[in-house]
């Protein structure tokens, strides 16, 4: 089943130094209907900035993951860890349950950076805190999904949870497909642009959708677009913080 949410459905949070719109229960908003899909909890489209950013600040007990959508990001942790990432980046900071601490900067003074960071849940219990990062390019992507992080030993950035990031560029006029498992959820996000969700028309940059179950979904490109596909297992067993009620 697929179903689209709207871009004025999601809350929308104006920081002054920073905009984001944060698709599930995050922080101080709370919402029992939007919790994530499966082991995915957190989806947030952060835009910053010249300048500012978020300071070193703690998690544990989750795979904090990031695409740069736009600009340059600036990365510094707890564990000795920095650089800098351009547009097509990807980032998975997994925090075990000792925890550790990010921190999340424009490295412009002057343009804003705009990223996706979305935390996926683990089921493993000795989970290490760690940083991988990897540049791609625009023509990596182009006309396909390209899978930026997935299960050990596969395509992309190693992810501890059995679930499967893909980002693509699809020009105007051409279409992709993803078939999904039973016991599978996703989240699709349109970053850029606009196109159709299947039989869902008409559908714009900042517009999303939930897809749970066996579904073959279908994206087509009306205008030149950016798309991130998120494919996450529905049932799964969550560990440390989230092992107990009300995390």
């Amino acid at each position: 089943m697929l179903t689209v949410r709207r871009k004025d459905e999601i809350f929308e949070k104006d920081g002054g130094w920073f905009r984001a719109r944060w698709h599930f229960s995050f922080d101080e908003y709370r919402d029992p209907e939007q919790d994530g899909v499966g082991a995915l909890r957190v989806f947030n489209d952060d835009q910053i900035v010249g300048g500012a950013a978020w300071p070193m600040h703690p998690h544990r007990d989750v795979e904090s993951l990031t695409y740069i959508a736009r600009g340059r990001f600036e990365h510094a942790d707890s564990l000795g860890n920095g650089g800098q990432l351009h547009e097509g980046a990807a980032q998975v900071m997994d925090f075990g349950h000792e925890g550790a601490l990010h921190s999340e900067r424009n490295a412009s003074e002057d343009d804003p950076v705009r990223f996706i960071q979305f935390w996926i849940l683990p089921s493993d219990p000795e989970l290490r805190s760690g940083v991988q990062q990897r540049q791609y390019t625009a023509q990596d992507r182009r006309n396909r999904w390209l899978q930026i992080m997935g299960p050990v030993g596969e395509e992309g950035l190693d992810l501890s949870q059995n679930a499967r990031v893909f980002v693509a560029q699809l020009p105007a006029g051409r279409s992709l497909d993803h078939v999904l498992a039973p016991g599978r959820g996703a989240y699709l996000y349109l970053i850029e642009g606009a196109g159709v969700f299947d039989d869902e028309e008409d559908v714009f940059a900042g517009d999303a959708a939930k897809v749970t179950g066996a579904h073959e979904l279908t994206v087509e490109a009306t205008e030149d677009a950016e798309l991130i596909l998120i494919d996450v297992p529905l049932d799964f067993q969550p560990v440390g913080v989230w092992a107990t009620p009300n995390s």
